[in-house]
Protein backbone atom coordinates (compact mmCIF):
# COMPACT_ATOMS: atom_id res chain seq x y z
CA UNK A 1 0.00 0.00 0.00
CA UNK A 2 1.09 3.15 -0.82
CA UNK A 3 2.30 5.86 1.91
CA UNK A 4 1.14 8.60 -0.43
CA UNK A 5 -2.15 7.64 -1.40
CA UNK A 6 -4.60 7.45 1.61
CA UNK A 7 -7.61 6.07 0.01
CA UNK A 8 -4.97 2.73 -0.54
CA UNK A 9 -5.44 2.03 3.46
CA UNK A 10 -8.23 1.50 5.80
CA UNK A 11 -11.86 0.55 5.07
CA UNK A 12 -13.31 0.47 1.40
CA UNK A 13 -17.07 0.80 2.47
CA UNK A 14 -15.66 4.17 4.47
CA UNK A 15 -14.07 5.71 2.28
CA UNK A 16 -16.93 5.50 -0.67
CA UNK A 17 -19.13 6.81 2.29
CA UNK A 18 -16.61 9.92 3.10
CA UNK A 19 -15.57 10.47 -0.82
CA UNK A 20 -19.29 10.44 -1.63
CA UNK A 21 -21.11 11.96 0.91
CA UNK A 22 -19.29 15.57 -0.23
CA UNK A 23 -19.47 15.24 -3.72
CA UNK A 24 -23.23 15.08 -3.20
CA UNK A 25 -23.97 17.96 -1.71
CA UNK A 26 -21.69 19.47 -4.05
CA UNK A 27 -23.39 18.23 -7.01
CA UNK A 28 -26.66 19.35 -5.52
CA UNK A 29 -24.86 22.62 -5.21
CA UNK A 30 -24.07 23.54 -8.33
CA UNK A 31 -27.18 22.14 -9.83
CA UNK A 32 -29.32 24.83 -8.04
CA UNK A 33 -27.28 27.51 -9.67
CA UNK A 34 -28.89 26.72 -12.70
CA UNK A 35 -32.52 27.11 -11.54
CA UNK A 36 -31.55 30.45 -9.84
CA UNK A 37 -30.33 31.52 -13.04
CA UNK A 38 -33.34 30.37 -14.55
CA UNK A 39 -35.30 32.08 -12.06
CA UNK A 40 -34.30 35.48 -11.95
CA UNK A 41 -33.60 35.60 -16.15
CA UNK A 42 -36.98 34.69 -16.11
CA UNK A 43 -38.09 38.09 -14.52
CA UNK A 44 -36.45 39.62 -17.38
CA UNK A 45 -39.34 38.11 -20.02
CA UNK A 46 -39.88 35.54 -22.31
CA UNK A 47 -37.32 36.60 -24.68
CA UNK A 48 -34.63 35.80 -22.27
CA UNK A 49 -36.03 32.48 -21.15
CA UNK A 50 -35.75 31.57 -24.86
CA UNK A 51 -32.10 33.08 -25.44
CA UNK A 52 -31.40 30.90 -22.52
CA UNK A 53 -32.46 28.09 -24.65
CA UNK A 54 -29.72 28.22 -27.29
CA UNK A 55 -27.15 29.08 -24.69
CA UNK A 56 -28.44 25.77 -22.48
CA UNK A 57 -26.50 23.05 -24.84
CA UNK A 58 -23.37 25.36 -25.44
CA UNK A 59 -22.69 25.93 -21.85
CA UNK A 60 -23.38 21.96 -21.15
CA UNK A 61 -21.04 21.31 -24.11
CA UNK A 62 -18.47 23.41 -22.49
CA UNK A 63 -19.06 22.14 -18.79
CA UNK A 64 -18.10 18.59 -20.25
CA UNK A 65 -14.95 19.55 -21.73
CA UNK A 66 -13.95 21.41 -18.52
CA UNK A 67 -15.10 17.88 -16.55
CA UNK A 68 -12.94 16.07 -18.63
CA UNK A 69 -10.05 17.87 -18.17
CA UNK A 70 -10.97 17.59 -14.45
CA UNK A 71 -11.16 14.25 -14.86
CA UNK A 72 -7.94 13.50 -16.85
CA UNK A 73 -6.27 15.25 -14.05
CA UNK A 74 -7.69 13.44 -11.56
CA UNK A 75 -6.71 9.90 -13.18
CA UNK A 76 -3.21 10.51 -13.68
CA UNK A 77 -2.36 12.05 -10.38
CA UNK A 78 -4.70 9.07 -8.42
CA UNK A 79 -2.31 6.75 -10.26
CA UNK A 80 0.46 8.31 -9.10
CA UNK A 81 0.02 8.51 -5.66
CA UNK A 82 -1.05 5.31 -5.88
CA UNK A 83 2.50 3.95 -7.78
CA UNK A 84 3.98 5.79 -4.51
CA UNK A 85 5.84 8.81 -7.21
CA UNK A 86 4.44 11.96 -5.03
CA UNK A 87 6.91 13.65 -7.10
CA UNK A 88 5.62 12.59 -10.25
CA UNK A 89 2.32 13.24 -9.07
CA UNK A 90 3.21 17.21 -8.02
CA UNK A 91 4.49 17.51 -11.81
CA UNK A 92 1.50 16.66 -13.07
CA UNK A 93 -0.62 18.83 -10.86
CA UNK A 94 0.97 21.86 -11.78
CA UNK A 95 1.05 20.92 -15.64
CA UNK A 96 -2.20 19.66 -15.13
CA UNK A 97 -3.50 23.16 -13.67
CA UNK A 98 -1.55 25.04 -16.53
CA UNK A 99 -2.62 22.93 -19.03
CA UNK A 100 -5.94 23.38 -18.03
CA UNK A 101 -5.93 27.17 -18.00
CA UNK A 102 -4.34 27.35 -21.45
CA UNK A 103 -7.28 24.99 -22.62
CA UNK A 104 -9.53 27.76 -21.10
CA UNK A 105 -7.62 30.50 -22.96
CA UNK A 106 -7.49 28.95 -26.11
CA UNK A 107 -11.19 27.95 -26.25
CA UNK A 108 -12.46 31.15 -25.06
CA UNK A 109 -10.92 33.30 -27.56
CA UNK A 110 -12.22 31.55 -30.51
CA UNK A 111 -15.60 31.18 -28.57
CA UNK A 112 -15.36 34.87 -28.89
CA UNK A 113 -14.62 35.15 -32.44
CA UNK A 114 -17.52 32.23 -33.29
CA UNK A 115 -20.12 33.33 -30.71
CA UNK A 116 -22.51 34.93 -33.94
CA UNK A 117 -21.69 32.67 -36.79
CA UNK A 118 -22.60 29.49 -34.01
CA UNK A 119 -25.82 31.14 -32.98
CA UNK A 120 -26.99 32.00 -36.79
CA UNK A 121 -25.88 28.34 -37.64
CA UNK A 122 -28.66 27.31 -34.79
CA UNK A 123 -30.89 29.13 -36.02
CA UNK A 124 -30.79 32.53 -33.54
CA UNK A 125 -33.35 34.99 -34.79
CA UNK A 126 -32.49 38.73 -35.69
CA UNK A 127 -34.49 39.47 -32.34
CA UNK A 128 -33.05 37.09 -29.52
CA UNK A 129 -29.38 37.34 -31.43
CA UNK A 130 -28.56 40.49 -29.67
CA UNK A 131 -29.57 39.06 -26.30
CA UNK A 132 -27.61 35.38 -26.88
CA UNK A 133 -23.93 37.95 -27.73
CA UNK A 134 -24.84 39.55 -24.58
CA UNK A 135 -24.64 36.83 -22.48
CA UNK A 136 -22.41 34.73 -24.60
CA UNK A 137 -19.31 37.37 -25.15
CA UNK A 138 -18.45 37.99 -21.73
CA UNK A 139 -18.74 34.27 -20.90
CA UNK A 140 -16.30 33.19 -23.42
CA UNK A 141 -13.84 35.85 -22.12
CA UNK A 142 -14.03 34.39 -18.57
CA UNK A 143 -13.99 30.93 -20.17
CA UNK A 144 -9.98 30.32 -18.60
CA UNK A 145 -11.54 30.75 -15.21
CA UNK A 146 -14.34 28.15 -15.48
CA UNK A 147 -11.31 25.76 -16.73
CA UNK A 148 -8.63 26.83 -14.56
CA UNK A 149 -11.35 25.61 -11.41
CA UNK A 150 -12.00 22.32 -13.06
CA UNK A 151 -8.08 21.68 -13.06
CA UNK A 152 -7.81 22.74 -9.40
CA UNK A 153 -10.80 20.88 -8.45
CA UNK A 154 -9.27 17.60 -10.86
CA UNK A 155 -5.85 18.37 -8.26
CA UNK A 156 -7.73 17.58 -5.38
CA UNK A 157 -10.21 14.82 -6.49
CA UNK A 158 -6.86 12.91 -7.31
CA UNK A 159 -5.56 13.00 -3.67
CA UNK A 160 -9.07 11.77 -2.54
CA UNK A 161 -9.91 15.60 -1.40
CA UNK A 162 -13.66 15.22 -1.53
CA UNK A 163 -14.64 17.62 1.46
CA UNK A 164 -12.22 20.20 -0.22
CA UNK A 165 -13.70 19.61 -3.54
CA UNK A 166 -17.71 19.66 -2.15
CA UNK A 167 -16.54 23.11 -0.74
CA UNK A 168 -15.02 24.85 -3.86
CA UNK A 169 -18.52 23.77 -5.83
CA UNK A 170 -20.75 25.81 -2.82
CA UNK A 171 -18.25 28.23 -3.24
CA UNK A 172 -19.23 29.38 -6.54
CA UNK A 173 -22.84 28.04 -6.19
CA UNK A 174 -23.27 30.47 -2.72
CA UNK A 175 -21.47 33.27 -4.87
CA UNK A 176 -24.07 32.63 -8.14
CA UNK A 177 -26.57 32.38 -5.25
CA UNK A 178 -25.85 36.05 -3.53
CA UNK A 179 -24.98 37.71 -7.26
CA UNK A 180 -27.72 36.66 -9.93
CA UNK A 181 -30.45 38.98 -8.14
CA UNK A 182 -28.19 41.55 -8.15
CA UNK A 183 -26.04 41.13 -11.16
CA UNK A 184 -29.75 40.00 -13.14
CA UNK A 185 -32.55 42.04 -12.23
CA UNK A 186 -30.80 44.30 -9.87
CA UNK A 187 -31.20 45.13 -5.79
CA UNK A 188 -29.89 47.85 -3.37
CA UNK A 189 -30.62 50.84 -6.10
CA UNK A 190 -28.18 49.29 -8.88
CA UNK A 191 -30.51 48.07 -11.75
CA UNK A 192 -28.20 45.02 -13.26
CA UNK A 193 -26.93 43.81 -16.51
CA UNK A 194 -29.97 41.78 -17.46
CA UNK A 195 -28.65 38.38 -19.12
CA UNK A 196 -25.48 39.68 -18.88
CA UNK A 197 -25.57 39.65 -15.47
CA UNK A 198 -25.79 35.76 -15.10
CA UNK A 199 -22.72 35.25 -17.13
CA UNK A 200 -21.01 38.02 -15.05
CA UNK A 201 -22.01 36.04 -11.68
CA UNK A 202 -20.46 32.68 -12.84
CA UNK A 203 -17.47 34.09 -13.60
CA UNK A 204 -17.28 35.82 -10.35
CA UNK A 205 -18.25 32.77 -8.79
CA UNK A 206 -15.74 31.03 -10.39
CA UNK A 207 -12.72 33.25 -9.84
CA UNK A 208 -13.92 33.18 -6.26
CA UNK A 209 -13.92 28.93 -6.61
CA UNK A 210 -10.11 29.30 -8.05
CA UNK A 211 -9.44 31.10 -4.86
CA UNK A 212 -10.92 28.72 -2.54
CA UNK A 213 -9.09 25.46 -4.69
CA UNK A 214 -5.17 27.27 -4.56
CA UNK A 215 -5.95 27.61 -0.19
CA UNK A 216 -7.28 24.25 -0.18
CA UNK A 217 -4.68 23.03 -2.75
CA UNK A 218 -1.69 24.20 -0.37
CA UNK A 219 -3.13 22.17 2.84
CA UNK A 220 -2.56 19.08 0.91
CA UNK A 221 1.06 16.98 0.14
CA UNK A 222 0.94 18.28 -3.38
CA UNK A 223 1.55 22.70 -3.84
CA UNK A 224 0.84 24.84 -6.61
CA UNK A 225 4.60 25.36 -7.96
CA UNK A 226 4.40 26.13 -11.80
CA UNK A 227 7.88 26.02 -12.26
CA UNK A 228 7.52 22.50 -11.82
CA UNK A 229 6.04 22.03 -15.23
CA UNK A 230 9.30 22.67 -16.86
CA UNK A 231 10.23 19.79 -15.23
CA UNK A 232 7.48 17.57 -16.74
CA UNK A 233 7.82 15.88 -20.42
CA UNK A 234 5.50 18.00 -21.76
CA UNK A 235 4.15 15.55 -24.46
CA UNK A 236 3.77 12.91 -22.12
CA UNK A 237 2.20 14.54 -19.03
CA UNK A 238 0.18 16.18 -22.19
CA UNK A 239 -0.83 12.81 -23.61
CA UNK A 240 -1.29 11.29 -20.76
CA UNK A 241 -4.16 13.84 -19.47
CA UNK A 242 -5.57 13.82 -22.95
CA UNK A 243 -5.96 10.25 -23.20
CA UNK A 244 -8.61 10.82 -20.42
CA UNK A 245 -9.72 13.82 -21.15
CA UNK A 246 -10.77 13.66 -24.43
CA UNK A 247 -13.08 10.28 -24.12
CA UNK A 248 -14.50 11.37 -20.84
CA UNK A 249 -15.48 15.02 -22.23
CA UNK A 250 -17.60 13.31 -25.21
CA UNK A 251 -18.94 10.60 -22.81
CA UNK A 252 -20.20 13.83 -20.47
CA UNK A 253 -21.27 15.89 -23.92
CA UNK A 254 -23.79 12.32 -25.52
CA UNK A 255 -25.96 12.28 -23.04
CA UNK A 256 -27.58 15.76 -23.10
CA UNK A 257 -27.32 15.19 -26.53
CA UNK A 258 -29.42 12.33 -26.84
CA UNK A 259 -31.50 13.77 -24.15
CA UNK A 260 -31.85 16.65 -26.93
CA UNK A 261 -33.01 14.50 -29.81
CA UNK A 262 -35.22 12.57 -27.70
CA UNK A 263 -37.44 15.86 -26.52
CA UNK A 264 -37.16 17.04 -30.41
CA UNK A 265 -38.84 13.60 -31.29
CA UNK A 266 -41.23 13.74 -28.86
CA UNK A 267 -42.28 17.43 -30.05
CA UNK A 268 -44.61 15.41 -32.48
CA UNK A 269 -46.65 14.03 -29.91
CA UNK A 270 -47.60 17.80 -28.61
CA UNK A 271 -46.77 19.92 -26.04
CA UNK A 272 -48.17 18.48 -23.10
CA UNK A 273 -45.73 15.73 -23.52
CA UNK A 274 -42.84 18.22 -24.02
CA UNK A 275 -43.51 20.02 -21.19
CA UNK A 276 -44.21 16.98 -18.98
CA UNK A 277 -40.71 15.59 -20.50
CA UNK A 278 -39.12 18.65 -19.26
CA UNK A 279 -40.36 19.13 -15.59
CA UNK A 280 -40.10 15.46 -14.84
CA UNK A 281 -36.38 15.70 -16.19
CA UNK A 282 -35.28 18.27 -13.52
CA UNK A 283 -37.13 16.30 -10.81
CA UNK A 284 -35.12 13.51 -12.10
CA UNK A 285 -31.86 14.99 -12.11
CA UNK A 286 -32.12 15.76 -8.77
CA UNK A 287 -33.11 12.44 -8.07
CA UNK A 288 -30.13 10.89 -8.92
CA UNK A 289 -27.61 13.32 -7.58
CA UNK A 290 -26.55 10.70 -4.78
CA UNK A 291 -25.46 9.08 -7.77
CA UNK A 292 -23.61 11.61 -9.85
CA UNK A 293 -21.92 12.17 -6.42
CA UNK A 294 -20.64 8.62 -6.57
CA UNK A 295 -19.64 8.89 -10.04
CA UNK A 296 -17.40 11.88 -9.05
CA UNK A 297 -15.70 10.04 -5.95
CA UNK A 298 -15.12 6.53 -7.48
CA UNK A 299 -12.35 7.59 -9.38
CA UNK A 300 -9.72 8.52 -6.79
CA UNK A 301 -10.89 5.07 -5.00
CA UNK A 302 -10.12 3.19 -7.66
CA UNK A 303 -7.18 5.74 -9.28
CA UNK A 304 -5.11 5.18 -6.52
CA UNK A 305 -5.33 1.18 -5.71
CA UNK A 306 -4.96 0.48 -9.18
CA UNK A 307 -1.59 2.75 -8.96
CA UNK A 308 -0.94 0.44 -5.99
CA UNK A 309 -0.83 -2.81 -7.69
CA UNK A 310 -4.32 -3.09 -5.61
CA UNK A 311 -6.80 -4.36 -7.89
CA UNK A 312 -8.42 -6.46 -5.38
CA UNK A 313 -9.59 -3.11 -3.10
CA UNK A 314 -10.66 -1.62 -7.01
CA UNK A 315 -13.14 -4.40 -7.49
CA UNK A 316 -14.64 -3.93 -3.88
CA UNK A 317 -14.77 -0.24 -4.20
CA UNK A 318 -16.92 -1.48 -7.76
CA UNK A 319 -18.50 -4.20 -6.23
CA UNK A 320 -20.11 -1.77 -3.16
CA UNK A 321 -20.67 1.23 -5.35
CA UNK A 322 -22.57 -0.92 -7.88
CA UNK A 323 -24.72 -2.72 -4.64
CA UNK A 324 -25.28 1.10 -3.94
CA UNK A 325 -26.47 1.92 -7.34
CA UNK A 326 -28.66 -1.00 -7.60
CA UNK A 327 -30.14 -0.58 -4.23
CA UNK A 328 -30.48 3.15 -4.27
CA UNK A 329 -32.24 3.39 -8.07
CA UNK A 330 -34.59 0.85 -7.10
CA UNK A 331 -35.90 2.57 -4.16
CA UNK A 332 -35.94 6.08 -5.53
CA UNK A 333 -37.82 4.12 -8.43
CA UNK A 334 -40.46 3.07 -6.41
CA UNK A 335 -41.07 6.00 -4.53
CA UNK A 336 -40.98 8.25 -7.98
CA UNK A 337 -43.50 5.76 -9.44
CA UNK A 338 -45.65 5.74 -6.21
CA UNK A 339 -45.89 10.15 -5.87
CA UNK A 340 -45.89 10.96 -9.87
CA UNK A 341 -49.09 12.56 -9.48
CA UNK A 342 -48.28 14.54 -6.24
CA UNK A 343 -44.51 15.78 -7.58
CA UNK A 344 -46.15 16.81 -10.92
CA UNK A 345 -48.62 19.37 -8.90
CA UNK A 346 -45.71 21.15 -8.04
CA UNK A 347 -44.41 22.13 -11.73
CA UNK A 348 -47.82 22.59 -13.14
CA UNK A 349 -52.05 22.15 -12.92
CA UNK A 350 -52.75 21.22 -16.39
CA UNK A 351 -54.29 17.69 -16.66
CA UNK A 352 -52.68 16.20 -19.86
CA UNK A 353 -48.91 18.15 -18.46
CA UNK A 354 -49.73 15.92 -15.23
CA UNK A 355 -50.63 12.86 -16.93
CA UNK A 356 -47.57 12.67 -19.21
CA UNK A 357 -45.23 13.70 -16.75
CA UNK A 358 -46.59 10.64 -14.62
CA UNK A 359 -46.77 8.34 -17.28
CA UNK A 360 -42.74 9.62 -18.11
CA UNK A 361 -41.98 8.89 -14.25
CA UNK A 362 -43.75 5.54 -14.31
CA UNK A 363 -41.68 4.29 -16.78
CA UNK A 364 -38.12 6.15 -16.94
CA UNK A 365 -37.68 5.36 -13.07
CA UNK A 366 -36.88 1.73 -13.24
CA UNK A 367 -34.05 2.36 -15.61
CA UNK A 368 -32.21 4.95 -12.08
CA UNK A 369 -30.47 1.66 -11.05
CA UNK A 370 -28.79 0.72 -14.55
CA UNK A 371 -28.41 4.79 -15.20
CA UNK A 372 -25.89 4.31 -12.01
CA UNK A 373 -24.05 1.74 -13.06
CA UNK A 374 -23.16 3.06 -16.34
CA UNK A 375 -21.36 6.70 -14.90
CA UNK A 376 -20.33 5.58 -12.14
CA UNK A 377 -18.74 2.50 -13.98
CA UNK A 378 -16.94 4.98 -16.37
CA UNK A 379 -16.01 7.22 -13.11
CA UNK A 380 -13.53 3.57 -12.81
CA UNK A 381 -12.55 3.01 -16.02
CA UNK A 382 -11.43 6.86 -16.79
CA UNK A 383 -9.48 6.43 -13.41
CA UNK A 384 -7.52 3.41 -14.46
CA UNK A 385 -6.91 4.76 -18.17
CA UNK A 386 -9.44 3.22 -20.13
CA UNK A 387 -11.87 6.15 -20.76
CA UNK A 388 -12.28 4.82 -24.56
CA UNK A 389 -14.04 2.22 -23.07
CA UNK A 390 -16.84 4.55 -21.33
CA UNK A 391 -16.95 6.76 -24.30
CA UNK A 392 -17.85 3.65 -26.33
CA UNK A 393 -20.26 2.36 -23.88
CA UNK A 394 -22.20 5.95 -23.57
CA UNK A 395 -22.29 6.23 -26.99
CA UNK A 396 -23.30 2.48 -27.47
CA UNK A 397 -26.11 3.80 -25.20
CA UNK A 398 -27.33 6.29 -26.97
CA UNK A 399 -26.87 5.98 -30.41
CA UNK A 400 -27.21 2.09 -30.49
CA UNK A 401 -29.63 1.64 -28.37
CA UNK A 402 -32.09 4.99 -27.08
CA UNK A 403 -32.06 6.73 -30.22
CA UNK A 404 -32.95 3.41 -33.07
CA UNK A 405 -35.81 2.81 -29.87
CA UNK A 406 -37.50 6.01 -29.65
CA UNK A 407 -37.41 6.29 -33.78
CA UNK A 408 -38.15 2.65 -34.43
CA UNK A 409 -41.64 2.49 -32.36
CA UNK A 410 -42.21 6.17 -31.88
CA UNK A 411 -45.08 5.80 -34.57
CA UNK A 412 -46.96 2.58 -32.97
CA UNK A 413 -46.63 3.80 -29.06
CA UNK A 414 -46.31 7.52 -29.18
CA UNK A 415 -44.67 8.97 -26.30
CA UNK A 416 -44.31 5.96 -24.59
CA UNK A 417 -41.90 4.88 -27.36
CA UNK A 418 -39.90 7.88 -25.84
CA UNK A 419 -40.08 7.32 -22.46
CA UNK A 420 -39.20 3.43 -22.83
CA UNK A 421 -35.97 4.45 -25.01
CA UNK A 422 -34.59 6.09 -21.85
CA UNK A 423 -35.69 2.88 -19.59
CA UNK A 424 -34.14 0.48 -22.16
CA UNK A 425 -30.81 2.33 -22.68
CA UNK A 426 -30.61 2.61 -18.58
CA UNK A 427 -30.77 -1.40 -18.08
CA UNK A 428 -28.49 -2.04 -21.26
CA UNK A 429 -26.13 0.49 -20.48
CA UNK A 430 -25.49 -0.53 -16.72
CA UNK A 431 -25.20 -4.09 -17.60
CA UNK A 432 -23.12 -3.73 -20.18
CA UNK A 433 -20.87 -1.01 -17.73
CA UNK A 434 -20.90 -3.51 -14.97
CA UNK A 435 -19.55 -6.25 -17.63
CA UNK A 436 -16.54 -4.43 -19.03
CA UNK A 437 -15.32 -2.73 -15.51
CA UNK A 438 -15.50 -6.06 -13.71
CA UNK A 439 -13.73 -7.64 -16.82
CA UNK A 440 -10.74 -4.56 -16.79
CA UNK A 441 -10.48 -4.82 -13.28
CA UNK A 442 -10.14 -8.69 -13.28
CA UNK A 443 -6.67 -8.19 -14.80
CA UNK A 444 -3.66 -7.15 -12.23
CA UNK A 445 -2.70 -3.41 -12.77
CA UNK A 446 1.31 -4.55 -14.38
CA UNK A 447 -0.42 -6.80 -17.05
CA UNK A 448 -3.94 -4.88 -17.79
CA UNK A 449 -2.15 -0.80 -18.03
CA UNK A 450 0.97 0.23 -19.83
CA UNK A 451 3.11 2.13 -17.78
CA UNK A 452 2.89 5.61 -17.44
CA UNK A 453 5.63 8.14 -18.96
CA UNK A 454 7.35 8.60 -15.31
CA UNK A 455 7.55 12.44 -15.60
Amino acid sequence: MSETAKLTRGSIRGHLVTQTLPMIIGVAAIMSVGLIDAYFIGQLGSAELAAVSFIFPVIIALSSLGVGVMVGINSVIARALGEGDRDRAERRANFGAVFALAIGVTLGLLLFALNAPLFRLMQANERLMPLVLEYMNPFALGLPVLLLQMGLSGILRGQGEARYVSLVSITYSVMNWILDPILITGAFGFEGFGIAGAAYASIIGYGVACLMAYYFIGRTQLAIHPTLVSQCDLAGSSKAIISVAGPAAFSNAINPIGLSVLTALLASQGEAAVAGFGAAGRLQSFAVVPLLGLSGSIGAIIGQNWGANRADRARRAMYWAGLFCIGYGLATAVILFLSGNWFADFFTDDPAVIEQFSRYLAISVWGYAGFGLLIVGNGALNAVDRAQFALAQSAARVFLVMLPFAWLLRASWGAEAIYGAELVANLAGGALAAFVVWTVLKSPTEKSLPHPTKR
